[in-house]
């Protein structure tokens, strides 16, 4: 939906899919973008090989880090949720924004890092990483645009058909931050267009660091530090 309506704004849009077919699929449901890139975001070398496959695609204004998983094994969801974005901002060219999806379940996270060695992440945990990445962006590259986003419970695959919240409302943020005029803010949480509460020690640049340092010792990704 997000894509649809930057597609109908009139931008020009890349999409991403699993693997080729859910690739085809997505490009058939936003006919038209430009074009649609494949790769598995739980293999780090197809992490690493979308990355290169982006460069090669020309320099882009925006990404969306919008890719997630809830059920699994806590090294899927660690892969997937947690260094697949790490990877992509480290390899991708910077682009002027990074909007990466949190979730409110981050209040429930655990901020203890050294859990990122033994693979005993939990979805919760994982959005929390996603809220100190964009952070932690947000800090070290100041000409950069870096922000979280909690779109609600909405009623997506993942969400399911109960869930209680606005689809439209959950992209709304997403696109306002890619391509607002008025959204030239960085290091923000927002749900629904508005600031909201999140855990406070995302703000610590220790703890920044330190999930920096972790996600490059498991990846072998430096995160790139500007001159």
């Amino acid at each position: 939906m997000a894509a649809k309506k930057l597609v109908d704004m009139g931008h020009r849009v890349v999409l991403h899919g699993r693997n080729e077919d859910r690739g085809k699929d997505a490009l058939n449901q936003v006919p038209g973008a430009e074009k649609v890139l494949s790769a598995d975001l739980s293999k780090m070398e197809e992490i690493k090989r979308l990355a290169k496959e982006v460069n090669e695609s020309g320099h882009f204004d925006a990404i969306i880090h919008n890719a997630g998983i809830n059920q699994g094994s806590g090294d899927l969801i660690f892969t997937v949720n947690t260094l697949a974005p790490y990877i992509l901002t480290c390899l991708i060219r910077k682009p002027g924004r990074l909007i990466y999806l949190s979730s409110g379940s981050h209040l429930s996270g655990d901020s203890n890092l050294d859990k990122m060695h033994n693979g005993r992440i939990s979805y919760s945990d994982s959005k929390m990483h996603k809220l100190i990445l964009a952070k932690a962006v947000a800090r070290k590259w100041p000409d950069v645009f870096s922000n979280a986003v909690d779109p609600g419970w909405v009623p997506t695959k993942m969400g399911g058909p109960g869930a209680p919240g606005s689809l439209q409302k959950g992209i709304e943020t997403q696109v306002w931050l890619a391509v607002g005029e008025d959204a030239e803010v960085s290091g923000r949480y927002f749900h629904h267009k508005k600031e909201a509460r999140y855990r406070e020690e995302a703000d610590k640049a220790g703890l920044q660091d330190q999930f920096i340092r972790n996600c490059e010792e498991i990846t072998g990704v430096p995160f790139p530090v500007d001159e």
